[in-house]
């Protein structure tokens, strides 16, 4: 006999949720490569994109596209920069700001260059679906204090707003969190600092 939670219950409807999970779990060793590239399998299935970025330049240009998608609008690329720099990538805005910027001022004001404004919206609050989701791997960061590599970020509209430390099996998941932590001290803040969205 199934059981199944309700979600929502009204007088007209009731709308109800069963998860079956899967059985297949392993007890053998798996590499954290392989852990890696199982995860983002499943972010996959569920509708993310896989993008290849791994240097700054590319991820750069991804949030051009995403944004310019989002927004449908083309940047001009003398707009392009003094967005990038006056309104994403400010050079005194640190995580806090940023954090800020993502929750309450998502929508900036790029002056154009016939001195016309516009409003771009980093995310879209009211339409969650015109989002675009994205994942990447092995993210390099050189320009920190010491060199890093990010096991998967998961972006959105561009914007690195997720980022997950895998530690295999029987690595303590404290060691995941002090890895976090480095980064941010380390190298977060590196480049155009779009890491400190995270």
């Amino acid at each position: 006999m199934s059981t199944y939670n309700i979600v929502v219950s009204t007088d007209e409807s009731t709308v109800v949720a069963e998860y079956c999970a899967e059985s297949n779990r392993s007890g053998a060793y798996q590499t954290e490569a392989a852990l890696e590239k199982e995860f983002i399998r499943l972010l996959t299935t569920q509708g993310y994109e896989y993008l290849p970025i791994s240097d700054e330049a590319a991820l750069v240009a991804n949030l051009r596209r995403q944004l310019e998608r989002l927004n449908k609008f083309t940047f001009s690329d003398a707009e392009w920069t003094q967005f990038l720099d006056k309104c994403i990538a400010k050079a005194n805005d640190g995580i806090v700001e940023k954090t800020r910027t993502i929750q309450d001022d998502h929508i900036q004001v790029l002056r154009r260059d016939d001195g016309t404004t516009k409003n771009v919206y980093l995310l879209d609050k009211r339409n969650i679906h015109e989002n675009s989701l994205q994942v990447i791997n092995q993210y390099g960061e050189s320009g920190g204090a010491h060199g890093a590599r990010y096991d998967v970020t998961i972006l959105v509209n561009g914007l690195p707003l997720v980022h997950v430390e895998l530690k295999r099996r029987g690595v303590a998941i404290r060691e995941a969190f002090n890895q976090i932590k480095r980064y941010q001290r380390d190298s977060f803040w590196a480049s155009s600092g779009l890491y400190e969205y995270v």
